[in-house]
């Protein structure tokens, strides 16, 4: 008879897949418990929150540095006007009458009348008259002389940047010379120049006049109001009252633009020159009418 085998020292595989043999291990310390509980993208949390404080104690360390090392200094009256004294004494400044004329240039405008000469019929249609206007309003209202339109069939006005467009007379103030434009076109952003007022003007008064005498310019002059509540009646033209005398070169061509002050505020129109010779040029006598004439042509009511 075969003995059954009651006992085998070998185990089987199934029994040694079965078991794992556990090792003891030691209880996690407080900083891996917590860990622990943190996922990856926590970590890198805590990571970025210390590379911000290591940044602002940095940045704090610096600053206390700086100030004990490199106090700030508090300016007094003495160095400011020493540092303006020096920038007088080292660079060169625009006058006065410079920036005033910079302020008014852009609402500058040339005005040319075209018409037919009596003297000489024959040539047709030809520029008659040159002058001087000044924007006043938005809407490319020009303010100018009453003469520098007279006798002209068709008016062209040439604007600061070059672009040109007819014109129109609007209205006329014929005892003071004084004529209204409005252009049938104006270049976009226009400025219109900023009114004064003639009443705190004085003799002595430093002014400028920009216009196109004999047709050149944009120019330039500057000088100082010689009197007030002046009388001038030119040839064949009304007794004009109220202007404001002037020495600033004006001469053909600078009828119709703007007088201004040093704010580069127009106070008045340049409306004629004194010379008792035949000569029609600049012998340091000029008129303008005040703004607050000039303004009433428009509606504008005293300033």
């Amino acid at each position: 008879m075969k003995k059954i085998t009651l006992y085998s020292k070998r185990q089987s595989n199934s029994a040694q897949n079965s078991f794992e043999v556990v090792t003891p291990q030691s209880p996690p310390s407080a900083l891996q418990s917590i860990l622990i509980r943190f996922r990856p993208t926590d970590q890198w949390f805590f990571f970025g929150l210390g590379i911000i404080l290591t940044s602002v104690l940095t940045s704090a360390i610096i600053l206390i540095i700086h100030q004990a090392f490199f106090p700030t200094t508090k300016l007094t009256q003495a160095d400011i006007d020493q540092a303006v004294l020096h920038t007088l004494q080292t660079k060169d400044l625009p006058s006065r009458s410079a920036k005033a004329a910079q302020m008014i240039l852009p609402s500058v405008v040339r005005i040319q009348g075209y018409g037919i000469d009596p003297d000489r019929p024959k040539d047709g249609e030809k520029e008659i008259s040159t002058g001087t206007g000044v924007v006043i309003m938005e809407d490319g209202t020009i303010l100018t002389n009453l003469h520098v339109t007279q006798g002209a069939s068709k008016l062209i006005v040439t604007f600061f940047d070059g672009s040109k467009s007819p014109a129109i007379v609007t209205a006329v103030q014929a005892n003071n010379d004084l004529a209204v434009l409005k252009p049938e076109k104006i270049p976009d952003d226009l400025p219109p120049a900023t009114l004064g007022t003639s009443n705190q003007v004085v003799a002595g008064d430093e002014v400028v006049v920009v216009g196109f005498p004999f047709g050149i310019g944009p120019s330039v002059s500057a000088g100082v109001v010689s009197g007030l509540n002046r009388e001038f009646q030119g040839k064949d033209g009304p007794l004009m009252r109220g202007l404001i005398q002037f020495d600033a070169a004006a001469n053909p061509g600078n009828s119709g633009g703007p007088l201004i002050n040093l704010s580069g505020e127009v106070i008045g129109i340049v409306t004629a020159i004194l010379n008792p010779t035949s000569a029609k040029t600049f012998i340091g006598i000029g008129f303008a009418a005040t703004i607050e004439s000039a303004g009433s042509a428009v509606g504008i009511p005293p300033f």
